[in-house]
């Protein structure tokens, strides 16, 4: 999944490692950088800004039962890019969801999982391979899902 937003600069917070550029919907939006934003000083407002955000899903069986639902952040860096001779760079973030696997349905090639927040989700499998391995499945078991966000930033005057 791809999306693009390009905008302006309103706001740069050094200190705080915060930019706040105008979003979509024409209001505010504050982005919460690291202490890896090294040139961000060279940010100005009205600075044209050009984000193109890359995310992926994977979806990772762990074979222990009765795991526990959890959420971390595994990764966040920011790099300076090198073409660019104004600031901007990459972000990476990537957070692990854990859910618990409590009913499997063969039938309807259905998994229900319970994630960390408690409400129920179920997850249709559609490849017909997966269905096939889906037999090996446990209740109990945990299942990771990794989301991960690529943010490439440009920046111009």
């Amino acid at each position: 999944m791809e999306g693009r937003l390009i905008t302006r600069v309103l706001a740069v917070d050094p200190a705080n490692y915060q930019v706040t550029i105008e979003g979509p919907d024409k209001n505010p939006l504050v982005i919460q950088l690291t202490d890896k934003a090294k040139a961000l000083h060279n940010l100005k407002v009205g600075d044209n800004v050009d984000i193109h955000v890359v995310r992926s899903i994977a979806y990772v069986l762990d074979t222990t039962i009765d795991g526990a639902p959890g959420v971390s952040n595994e990764s966040i860096t920011t790099r300076a890019a090198k073409d660019n001779p104004n600031p901007g760079g990459e972000a990476l973030r990537r957070v692990k969801v854990t859910s618990k696997i409590t009913h499997i349905d063969l039938k309807k090639h259905e998994v229900t999982l319970l994630p960390p927040e408690g409400k129920v989700t179920v997850l249709k499998v559609e490849d017909p391979q997966l269905q096939a391995r889906m037999k090996n499945l446990k209740v109990g078991q945990t299942v990771n899902v990794i989301y991960t966000e690529v943010l490439k930033v440009k920046t111009s005057r």
